[in-house]
């Protein structure tokens, strides 16, 4: 508590033109205190209007006044600064390179908290003080701290700018208005900027809308990607358990068929992807969209409005993102019946096969000529591997002819 009290009485004694403790402390006719230095320093640019003012109160005096050491505030400087608070502020509250600094600060200067349109000029919250208390401030309107004050100020005529001319899409004066301009289209920036700000509502809304567009076909990629995986785990599985049950013959097509499962499910992953890679770009790229128009909306100057608006306000013409078909999955479901297929053959070949054999007798008269084939059984004993030509075949029954050829028991 003693130490709250110490910095609230270290702020009254500090000056409001350098913000740092009273140096050799003067009070002027109005009663406001100054370093003896600073309110020099500021008068001696003011000897050419021969109108001296406080810089607080506004309070004019003529002619200049004397100033005489106030010994008492002098004497309560050198007391705080015995405490240990003479420290300077925080130097979270100076000015970087990024920030606007306040235009009264002399020496190193404080972040501005706002701009004043009418003055000009940006001012630190001590500084804005008068601005807030003084009638003589009472119209001037306070924007957020901007670098571009000077932009607002006709550089033919060196006045405000606050007229729209809609001939020439340009900020003028009101003697611009008069001269140059005087028989074109002209409206008050205010006005224009109203009208102009309708037409950002209504492109943010149309952003926004494929905002959300977008998002549903990002959620849809989603489910494709995540029933694509599904699908191809669940292939693999069912393929690595028929192949089990197989002799060793038909271990090696196992690990063929899922590779090419694989092969299959990365491409189709891959393709869902790389789409939604492309879509969460445009997300991107719309949310900042949305952000600058949005900033600009809320940008209280109306001629930094008028100044930002032509480059923000023509919304992109949207692009034709590929098109989200949701494939059938049925290439998982014809490899598993594919392999199905090849194990119920490959039984019904074994038991043909291995009843031929407890029926063939041991002797065989190699003089007389092989029996013509008559039983199915027989007829495998011939059977050869062949090969389709996918570009003249059918794709259909060449890719059921190649799935049973291709395992060496096609009939």
């Amino acid at each position: 508590m003693a130490q709250q009290q110490n910095l609230m009485d270290r702020k009254k004694l500090c000056c409001s033109i350098c913000l740092d403790l009273l140096k050799d402390p003067v009070t002027i006719p109005c009663g406001h205190n100054y370093c003896k230095n600073c309110i020099n320093s500021h008068w001696d640019e003011e000897d050419q209007k021969e109108i001296h003012s406080c810089p607080q109160c506004r309070q004019t005096f003529r002619p200049r006044p004397v100033l005489v050491k106030n010994t008492m505030l002098a004497d309560l400087v050198e007391e705080l600064k015995k405490t240990g608070l003479q420290a300077a502020p925080a130097d979270h509250c100076y000015a970087g390179p990024e920030d606007v600094a306040c235009d009264f600060c002399t020496g190193r200067k404080l972040k501005a908290l706002r701009s004043c349109l009418q003055c000009l000029v940006s001012y630190c919250e001590q500084h804005l003080q008068p601005h807030y208390e003084s009638p003589a401030f009472e119209k001037h309107k306070l924007v957020n701290p901007s670098r571009k004050l000077q932009e607002n100020i006709c550089t033919r005529h060196g006045i405000a700018m606050k007229i729209f001319c809609r001939s020439d899409q340009q900020c003028i004066c009101y003697l611009c208005s008069m001269d140059e301009h005087k028989d074109h289209n002209t409206v008050l920036a205010s006005a224009e900027r109203c009208e102009r700000q309708g037409e950002l509502v209504m492109s943010r809304q149309k952003i926004q809308q494929r905002i959300q567009d977008r998002e549903k076909d990002v959620k849809v990629l989603q489910q494709e990607v995540e029933a694509t995986n599904r699908s191809a785990d669940k292939a693999v599985k069912n393929t690595e358990k028929i192949f089990t049950q197989l002799v060793r013959l038909l271990k090696n097509r196992s690990s063929d068929v899922k590779q090419q499962i694989r092969s299959r499910q990365k491409s189709e992953v891959s393709r869902a992807k790389e789409l939604q890679e492309k879509l969460q770009k445009e997300l991107v790229e719309l949310r900042r969209r949305d952000t600058e128009l949005e900033r600009l909306l809320h940008t209280e100057d109306h001629i930094q409005f008028l100044h930002n608006y032509p480059s923000l306000s023509c919304l992109n013409k949207s692009t034709n993102a590929a098109s989200i078909n949701i494939c059938p999955l049925r290439y998982f479901e014809d490899v598993m019946a594919a392999v199905s297929e090849v194990k119920y053959k490959l039984q019904d070949i074994l038991s043909d096969v291995w009843t031929k054999i407890s029926l063939t007798e041991n002797e065989v008269d190699v003089l007389l000529p092989p029996a013509e084939p008559k039983a199915r059984a027989e007829f495998l004993r011939y059977s050869q591997q062949i090969t389709l030509d996918p570009n003249t075949a059918n794709t259909r029954h060449a890719n059921a002819s190649v799935s049973r050829h291709y395992y060496g028991f096609g009939s």
